[in-house]
């Protein structure tokens, strides 16, 4: 079946800026064209300074923001403030799927020690296997020794289950010393992480069982 296209009509004006703007707008997810107006609206309503403010914080994360090179979550500098801290635990690890899971682990105040990002979960329907996730730098950080607890927070799906469940086998495959554990299923199965309320995230940190 050939594909069709969709051609501007002849008369038809080039978009201005402003919608330029609700076009991309409409490019973020959940934001249908209505929303993208009333987002456009507000931007042209505000000063000149927070609109400038609001293009700029863009450009800024676009340029500036990099994965630390220890753990993989996001950054500025040459690691992240976590893995600088010296008061945080690093023999205690906690994985997770997305720097936006870090934040949210963060908010409870319950995980005193350091992270380590994935970068997504293992998905072989989708084509997403161990060597795409950042599992070999895992599994380096276990092998130079120091590690006592892994705790494997990736997202309580199936997918999530299916990659926590590899590396409990890898990681005890390294060194039979390392404990893994889980949180507690105080976060609803099928969710992500990042959804999760921070009272919820540290009930269930405090209530993690081993694997």
């Amino acid at each position: 079946m050939a594909r069709s296209t969709q051609k501007p009509l002849a008369n038809e004006a080039p978009p201005d800026s402003f919608e330029r703007l609700i076009r991309e707008m409409e490019k973020l997810p959940g934001i249908g064209r209505r929303s993208a107006e009333r987002m456009a609206y507000h931007v042209l309503g505000a000063t000149r300074d927070d609109a400038m403010a609001l293009a700029y914080a863009i450009r800024d994360v676009k340029r500036n923001l990099h994965p630390c090179p220890i753990c993989g979550d996001l950054t500025e500098g040459a690691q992240c403030a976590i893995c600088g801290n010296a008061r945080r635990d690093a023999g205690l690890i906690c994985v997770v799927e997305w720097p936006r899971d870090v934040r949210a682990i963060e908010k409870s105040g319950e995980f005193k020690g350091r992270y380590h990002v994935l970068m997504g979960r293992l998905s072989p329907l989708s084509g997403v296997g161990p060597d795409d996730l950042r599992i070999a730098a895992l599994l380096a950080r276990i092998g130079a020794g120091g590690v006592q607890e892994l705790v494997l927070a990736t997202s309580p799906t199936v997918e999530g289950d299916a990659t926590a469940s590899f590396l409990t086998q890898q990681a005890k495959g390294l060194s039979s010393a390392v404990r893994v554990t889980r949180p507690a299923r105080g976060i609803p199965e099928g969710s992500e992480l990042s959804f999760a309320q921070s009272g919820t995230i540290g009930e269930a940190l405090r209530g993690r069982r081993e694997l």
